[in-house]
């Protein structure tokens, strides 16, 4: 990317600090770009990371915390990169909450950090970012998931969630055209839950079973994809890309 400090593109990551966010970020970043990482919790990660990107460019990375089911708090996240680099040209709402919901048991605190972090959060920032992202042209990548079109057992909140932003993104596709492009990510089985719980080894190895590349997939595979509907794909809206080793071909 050819671009001058002061000119290269500025994206706003969320959910930047670890796993798949943080890949995402780093390989953003090597591709010239300036970045604005949000966290929630995780302040010593978002710190720790964007002080090695630092490093590496200086006044390339800040760093940003907010809760996602905090309407006000996204709109100071996109204040926050106005104020540091003074443009904005992507966002990747990468954040979520996973965690079984099975019927039954579903409560509003469940419903609400699923929904608020999955959907309400991603809408309520593009809408701050928009008027931005159209002055710049810029572009947003949702990162859904597969479960969005073919729900997964025990996850109906979570589940619906991802729907809902699935159908969000060829909402604001449309909304946003012709100026800012709005695109998704849906991965697979990409870097287990840290909840052992959630995923048994039995059931690990049954997706993997059934997914035609026999493997699970890396961070690097989702930020491959962002990176490309980001800078690469202009002619690229209203689309979501499965990238989950074939696994939808035969669910």
């Amino acid at each position: 990317m050819d671009t001058l400090p002061d000119q290269a593109p500025v994206v706003l990551v969320t959910g930047a600090a670890r796993r798949v966010g943080a890949e995402i970020a780093r390989l953003l970043h090597a591709a010239g770009a300036r970045l604005v990482l949000h966290y929630r919790r995780s302040a010593p990660e978002a710190e720790a990371l964007a002080a090695t990107l630092n490093r590496s460019r200086s006044n390339s990375a800040a760093t940003v915390q907010a809760d996602l089911c905090d309407s006000a708090a996204l709109e100071r996240t996109v204040a926050v990169a106005l104020e540091r680099f003074g443009r904005l040209d992507g966002l990747v709402n990468n954040a979520s909450s996973f965690f079984r919901t099975p019927l039954g048991s579903i409560d509003q605190a469940a419903w609400q950090e699923l929904v608020g972090s999955n959907f309400q959060g991603p809408l309520f920032l593009a809408q701050a970012a928009a008027p931005h992202l159209r002055a710049s042209g810029g572009a947003i990548v949702n990162i859904t998931d597969v479960h969005a079109e073919r729900p997964l057992r025990g996850y109906p909140v979570y589940s619906a969630a991802k729907a809902g932003l699935l159908g969000l993104t060829r909402a604001l596709a449309i909304e946003l055209a012709p100026r800012v492009r709005v695109n998704a990510v849906a991965p697979g089985a990409v870097d287990w839950p840290e909840n052992d719980q959630d995923f048994p080894p039995e059931e690990r190895q049954a997706i993997i079973a059934h997914t035609l590349l026999q493997r699970i997939g890396t961070p690097m595979d989702i930020a491959r994809t962002v990176r490309f509907l980001l800078f690469d794909a202009p002619y690229i809206t209203g689309q979501v890309i499965n990238v989950d080793g074939g696994r939808t071909a035969q669910l």
